[in-house]
């Protein structure tokens, strides 16, 4: 057969497609269309990625490595502050925790130790479990990207109420925490107050509830810990490192 029995030229009936046939021909016709491929406009952006192993783990082995040799070598030419072997007949004063419990031991300071030990740490790891997967942390959205008067408002008397409850709840104010907060959430309410697109206010314009849920979570803890290291003394005082020392 010749290329014209394929070719239908626009306007032509099958039927008299091919040469010599008539109109009136009954019999069937296969027509192929051949049409260039389409595919829709999408961009496509091929992300880094790499596996755990070995990538990841080779450079935490190799970290582990280095951290332990500095460890090793910053023993051989320091000795552990150590102290006197312990007297069970003399207890020292201060008697403080590891560093990492000191902020807990600070709040033994203002509450009983069912509350400062159990209730409020509890509360705090269950919070930080669960604010993950609320909507506010899946969103991110600007705090102040909408409905400003009313977050207004809402923070404001969050932050209120909070402070007002560690200043009322504890034996005494609890100062540690009640600065945090008035510290993070003034800084929270400042571009909802008087707003900026630049510079830091710029910046703190676009950060969420879930940013400044986490930013007081961490300064009340860093807060805590820091005072219990450094401004405890004999009998839990107060004192001032640069005048009387630190106490161990």
């Amino acid at each position: 057969m010749s290329p014209r029995d394929y070719e239908l030229v626009k306007g032509e009936d099958i039927r008299d497609a091919r040469s010599g046939r008539r109109k009136s021909d009954p019999r069937p016709r296969r027509l192929l269309v051949v049409q260039e491929e389409a595919r829709p406009a999408v961009d496509v952006f091929e992300e880094d990625m790499v596996m755990t192993f070995p990538h990841l783990v080779v450079r935490e082995a190799i970290a582990l490595v280095a951290l332990t040799l500095g460890l090793v070598v910053w023993s051989i030419f320091a000795n552990a502050p150590l102290e006197e072997i312990a007297n069970p007949l003399a207890t020292p004063n201060p008697a403080k925790a590891p560093w990492y419990f000191l902020g807990l031991q600070e709040l033994l300071h203002y509450y009983p130790p069912l509350v400062s030990g159990i209730i409020l740490p509890g509360l705090t790891i269950l919070a930080l479990a669960v604010v993950p997967y609320f909507n506010v942390n899946l969103t991110r959205a600007p705090l102040w990207a909408t409905d400003r008067r009313q977050k207004l408002v809402r923070l404001t008397a969050a932050i209120i109420a909070v402070a007002a409850l560690f200043y009322v709840s504890g034996a005494s104010p609890v100062w540690p925490i009640i600065g945090p907060t008035l510290a993070v959430g003034g800084l929270a309410l400042l571009p909802g107050l008087i707003g900026g697109e630049r510079g830091v206010l710029g910046w703190l314009s676009t950060r969420s509830l879930a940013f400044w849920i986490f930013v007081w979570f961490v300064v009340v803890a860093v807060t805590l810990t820091m005072i219990g290291i450094f401004f405890r003394g004999p009998s839990w005082s107060l004192t001032l490192p640069w005048v009387d020392g630190v106490y161990y």
